[in-house]
């Protein structure tokens, strides 16, 4: 059953507003930021659609169905466009050298040809006239059986959403990161038991740097689990059979971020994962991958998401880690707002749409818990049917376990008291260690209690008007309108250049991946993005 005063659809996340307008936000300031966000936006946007990135072409190949890897665990689908690109480049991209090789006959299939052009004994071409349209046409038969799967995929979420029913909002978000996927799958039914709602799966460590996606089960990664196939299949096979035990349908994360973005999105919609990390600029501040690459593939990838009803999760909070959660509130806002324009331009709803903010401020700092309120809030009027996404404290946990249960019980009574809809459950054991199985049941309790002992203490929350925490919210609007003023008057690329969020300076022809972006040539042929376009 959903709780009263939420909504949900589908394979969306339930939105929360709780009553409208607490803040007397001013509509026309709002409708200004929105403006000022799709100003500085399309541009980029502009370049998305111009580009294309050997992992764009990957994910592509793989939605036409190239799974697996050789001997050295290479995946064919690197094989096939890295041998592609270097016999003819990638401005008209893989489909058409790779359909009009196939139409030869002298290989069995996609895999037999990635064999064959790992040993470079395939003379690749750009056909021209009637074999063009005929490799083009062979491509779009392979990739569209790829779409027919996600399209089942999300079929069956719904019915089984519709035959399990959605929890009450907000959901509960737990994180499982022991690198071991079985180790995991254990941890995350407990989790499900236990009340957790969404399962996230953590990455191992540098994974989004790594410019292919491993192939198979792994039980060795470092502070986390890699995102392979096989190992979503593995969870998500999992968390249905305790949805099934529980009479409630469990949702499963995984990362869609870093160099092999558009890939994974594939794998996600192929596998019937729920939610995936995707930030339009994380990996580009945090990871140092090409700003270009990075957006060309975020596109990519969110079209995707939305073809598979994936709920996305953005990535806000981690600026608050590199930078002071007071100064930079606003520009938290006005990368949400940058967020919400590039995911609609991509096709995603507002039920899609998990934009990300968090619980950071230095809990000694005078009125930390009104600010907080104050930046909920604003969160939640800016963005009314957005399910967002609350993050607990993790920059000021210091390793005493009973300060860290006393910030998370505030950080959930904040989520409560501001109406959010996705709740991160915080560890007290955040910066000590990797957590127990105890740690979480103990955080799980934490979380339970406040939601259940608040129960619709949201209604009845109402800050005085014109008081702090009123005035701090405007402040706040008001400065992420200004921002997103420069941003568009200096460009976007300019501002992550200058270290406008999270203080990281991170130049457009800098970063990780640049090599791998190629600007499309005319005749350049993709059918999983002209699929995606509705062409």
């Amino acid at each position: 059953m959903t709780a009263p005063g939420t909504a949900t659809t589908p394979g969306s996340a339930p939105t929360a507003p709780g009553a409208p307008g607490k803040l007397g936000l001013d509509p026309a300031v709002v409708a200004r930021a929105r403006v000022l966000a799709e100003r500085a936006g399309r541009p980029v946007v502009e370049l998305a659609r111009s580009h294309t990135t050997v992992a764009v072409e990957r994910a592509t190949l793989r939605l036409a169905g190239l799974d697996g890897a050789d001997a050295e665990g290479i995946p064919w689908v690197n094989r096939l466009v890295d041998t592609v690109r270097d016999a003819v480049g990638l401005e008209h991209g893989v489909c058409l050298p790779v359909w009009d090789a196939l139409g030869t006959g002298r290989y069995r299939d996609l895999t037999d040809l990635a064999a064959h052009a790992a040993a470079r004994s395939v003379p690749f071409r750009i056909p021209e006239g009637a074999a063009a349209r005929t490799a083009a046409r062979a491509a779009r038969r392979a990739v569209g059986r790829g779409f027919a799967r996600i399209d089942a995929a999300r079929a069956e979420r719904e019915r089984l959403v519709g035959g399990l029913g959605d929890p009450p909002a907000p959901w509960i978000y737990l994180i499982v990161a022991t690198g071991d996927i079985y180790e995991d799958i254990r941890q995350a039914k407990a989790a499900a038991r236990g009340g957790a709602d969404v399962i996230a799966v953590i990455r191992s460590t540098g994974q989004s740097l790594l410019d292919y996606v491993p192939e198979g089960a792994t039980r060795e990664g470092f502070a986390g689990t890699y995102a392979t196939r096989e190992n979503f299949r593995l969870m998500r096979a999992a968390l249905d059979e305790v949805s099934c035990e529980l009479g409630r349908y469990i949702r499963l994360t995984n990362y869609a971020s870093g160099l092999c973005m558009p890939e994974i999105a594939a794998l996600a919609g192929l596998e019937r994962l729920d939610m995936m990390l995707n930030d339009s600029m994380y990996g580009i501040l945090f990871r140092d991958i090409n700003p270009v690459r990075t957006f060309v593939d975020q596109r990519f990838s969110r079209q995707l998401h939305a073809r598979a009803g994936i709920v996305i999760n953005t990535g806000e909070d981690n600026y608050l880690t590199t930078a002071d959660a007071v100064d930079a509130a606003h520009t938290v806002t006005a990368s949400q707002l940058l967020n919400e324009y590039f995911a609609k331009e991509a096709g995603l709803t507002d039920g899609l749409l998990g934009l990300g903010h968090a619980f950071e401020i230095d809990p000694e700092r005078p009125e930390s818990f009104r600010l907080e309120l104050a930046h909920a809030l604003l969160a939640r009027e800016v963005f009314p049917n957005a399910p967002l996404k609350w993050m607990p404290p993790t920059k000021h946990m210091t390793g005493d376990i009973f300060r860290g249960y006393l910030l998370n019980g505030f950080f959930n009574l904040a989520g409560a008291l501001t109406g959010q809809s996705i709740l991160l459950v915080g560890m007290m054991t955040e910066a000590v260690v990797t957590p127990f199985l105890s740690d979480r049941d103990l955080a799980l309790r934490n979380v339970r209690y406040v939601l259940g002992a608040t129960g619709s203490l949201a209604d009845d929350f109402r800050p005085a008007p014109g008081g702090f925490i009123v005035r701090r919210a405007h402040r706040v609007l008001d400065e992420a309108v200004g921002l997103l003023a420069r941003i568009e008057d200096g460009g976007l690329l300019d501002a992550i250049g200058r270290g406008t969020f999270g203080g990281m300076c991170r130049p457009a022809d800098g970063g990780r991946g640049a090599d791998g972006v190629a600007p499309r040539a005319p005749g350049y042929v993709n059918p999983a993005a002209d699929i995606l376009e509705g062409i």
